[in-house]
């Protein structure tokens, strides 16, 4: 899975407290508490480099003196996390996440110190494994089968320097670019790597890469217009049919997916026989209906993928490239422009019920 690292397991302890002071009846400080941070640059990887033993305890609380009767709390262990992370028990239960720079997860509490209550014996801090699971976020997700283009594309359309190869799984990694425009905005694209028939079970690391799938606002499927085979050993896949698979693979793996808008590119237009095949591809589209009998029932999903924009490019040639921005762009605009309609409309509705 390259140097890149999307789960991580650590060990978490909050601090112990202070002794208390039982013939002056004084309290001894709390244990500090253990904090995962967000912040813009961390990565899973910096923190396993940085931390091999991956365990983080907090200090210990000051004991209770006669000069301090209150003694002075642990110090907090600060854990610095990447943005996207959801926080697990050891058991897979999510107590938490952090999407945002600055946001703070408080994983482990520090123990109570010795005082009355506690026959003026400290207390433990809390104790647990967890684990940090990391979900890209991104505006857009390319999603495609092995050998679409989704590097090509992402190198014509961002700063991201993927691997490009004419072979299937080159990409062994999620990469992240960003698309620069005019006027200086900024959309960032995650490029998944390939899904295959079964990535929904978990065949060819599909969970590790669908989960990434998740975060983003928008998917981008990228399809190879001549169609996709793996190898000899599987089926020949016409575009229509790609579409309808990975349909049913995001379905197969979380049903809300296909609630996502989406757009659709459809790649390389420079071969031969290209104009033909989007001709019959996008009177397949127009009217799915009428081409489902060619399939086996199992590749079709119960729910379709609704389209934004179709748009045929060539990341050979470049043709296309500019328009697919453009709709991107415009996809994301929309997108926003109705979550604030939406927020405004919920501030209004609270207003005149507040009345």
């Amino acid at each position: 899975y390259g140097n890149f690292m999307d789960d991580l397991r650590l060990y978490v302890r909050g601090g112990t407290g202070g002794m208390g002071y039982p013939r002056l009846g004084g309290e001894g400080g709390r244990g500090g508490d253990v904090w995962f941070v967000a912040r813009e640059r961390a990565t899973l990887k910096s923190i396993r480099d940085k931390y091999p033993q991956k365990r983080f305890v907090a200090g210990t609380g000051a004991n209770s003196s006669v000069k301090a009767l209150k003694g002075g709390k642990g110090k907090d262990c600060e854990v610095h996390v990447p943005l996207g992370i959801s926080v697990l028990c050891d058991d897979g239960k999510q107590i938490g996440e952090l999407n945002a720079a600055g946001e703070r997860f408080l994983a482990a509490r520090g123990g109570l110190g010795g005082s009355l209550a506690t026959n003026f014996m400290p207390c433990k801090g809390q104790r647990r494994i967890v684990h940090l699971d990391l979900k890209l976020i991104a505006d857009v997700g390319l999603v495609g089968f092995p050998n679409a283009g989704k590097s090509s594309l992402l190198s014509k359309i961002s700063h991201a320097k993927p691997e490009i190869a004419n072979y299937a799984f080159t990409t062994i990694q999620p990469e992240l670019g960003k698309i620069m425009y005019a006027d200086y905005k900024q959309i960032s694209v995650a490029d998944l790597p390939g899904l295959i028939e079964g990535a929904h079970a978990n065949k060819g690391m599909g969970h590790k890469f669908l989960k990434h799938v998740e975060r983003t606002k928008q998917l981008l499927l990228v399809v190879d217009i001549s169609g996709f085979q793996l190898s000899i050993k599987t089926e020949f896949r016409t575009a229509f049919e790609t579409i309808l698979l990975l349909t049913k693979e995001l379905e197969l793996y979380k049903e809300e997916l296909l609630r996502k808008p989406a757009l659709l590119a459809i790649n390389k237009m420079d071969l031969p026989c290209a104009k033909d095949n989007l001709n019959e591809l996008m009177k397949q589209l127009q009217n799915p209906q009428d081409f489902l009998h060619l399939l086996q029932k199992e590749m079709i999903a119960a729910n379709t993928l609704e389209f934004k924009d179709v748009i045929p490019i060539s990341t050979y040639t470049g043709e296309g490239i500019e328009e697919l921005k453009a709709c991107i762009r415009k996809s994301i605009d929309e997108e926003a422009e109705q979550e604030n309609e939406e927020y405004r409309k919920k501030k209004l509705l609270l207003l005149q019920t507040s009345e």
